[in-house]
């Protein structure tokens, strides 16, 4: 129990000081390439807090027992989205620009969308959905599916790239890291964020045991938190570093990748088999997604009375998962 407990201490401060590491090296990398803050919150930021999830998803997909691939996405999509931009609003107003407005944020809907209707027609001609539990099959999200999923991604990035070459930020006059620092930075911040994860998850697990709780419900709040740390912790410290588009950028590019790159890799290795559980989760995806949009319309900012409530819907989600 006491060896637990220290490596659960440890893991948090490697969370931190990796987070720390990493958004100093990110936000002094777009800097040197004149490429605005956002950008690289889509990209590097995204793919590096994401990059367990990969590992975790690809994996399981190659020694064919991804089946819960889609509820482990969906659940991380549904924290990021409201638990992270919801306690980045605690520390500081969270802006949304017009990019994150017209382009990414609907991009990220509409993927939910689009796997919605990838599950939703392989069901139907199965012969169904509805009459089912909630532990039967829905449908599945097959190779070609998980093929288009990939090309999509693919084709967004070189959207992202194309972009960031039209829209160079302007020369700065402070003194810039050199390029060899900026990646030394967050190389070792990754490093940091990944070992820190999984020894937060390790020890919780392990803690939760001694206290009696159920393996199920450890998977839906230890597991479900821990897997995505890396964006909770990565965004609040971009966010208390007035780095809120790496904040922002972070939250839905990892959104985008968990969707389209290891959804959409998973399924291409290996077809998802999908319960009813996960399909009833990937309509409440697009739902909270559509709330939390509307949100940010409204005055192109996420405050924190929005924030607030962000996390406890979130909260409610996660009760009515446990008890359902």
């Amino acid at each position: 129990m006491l060896l637990n407990l220290l490596l659960l201490l440890v893991g948090f401060v490697c969370l931190i000081k990796g987070a720390d590491f990493f958004v100093d090296g990110s936000a002094s990398l777009a800097k040197v390439f004149r490429v605005p803050s956002l950008i690289i919150g889509l990209t590097i930021v995204a793919l590096g807090t994401s990059a367990p999830e990969l590992a975790v998803s690809t994996t399981a997909a190659l020694q064919g027992s991804n089946e819960i691939a889609l509820s482990n996405v969906v659940g991380s999509n549904m924290f990021n989205l409201l638990v992270v931009l919801g306690a980045c609003s605690l520390f500081a107003v969270v802006p949304a620009g017009e990019d994150i407005l017209k382009r990414d944020f609907p991009i990220s809907i509409g993927n939910a969308v689009l796997v919605l209707i990838f599950t939703f027609s392989s069901a139907l001609f199965a012969g169904g959905i509805f009459g089912r539990d909630m532990e039967s099959q829905a449908g599945m999200i097959g190779r070609i599916e998980g093929i288009i999923l990939v090309v999509l991604f693919v084709a967004y990035i070189a959207w992202l790239i194309m972009d960031a070459k039209k829209n160079k930020t302007e020369e700065t006059d402070e003194e810039l890291k050199p390029l060899w620092k900026c990646l030394i930075l967050i190389v070792v911040g990754i490093a940091l964020i990944v070992f820190g994860g999984q020894a937060v998850v390790n020890s919780a697990k392990e803690i939760a045991r001694t206290f009696g709780m159920s393996e199920t419900l450890i998977g839906l709040t230890i597991v479900a938190v821990g897997t995505s740390l890396p964006e909770l912790v990565t965004s609040i410290v971009a966010a208390r570093k007035k780095e809120t588009a790496l904040a922002v950028g972070n939250a839905v590019g990892s959104n985008i990748f968990n969707l389209m790159l290891i959804l959409g890799t998973s399924a291409a290795l290996n077809p998802i088999s999908v319960n009813f559980a996960s399909f009833y989760d990937l309509g409440i995806l697009i739902l909270m997604s559509v709330v939390t949009y509307l949100f940010i319309l409204t005055r192109k900012e996420i405050n924190r009375t929005e924030g607030i409530i962000m996390i406890l819907i979130y909260v409610a989600q996660v009760v009515f998962a446990i008890v359902r």
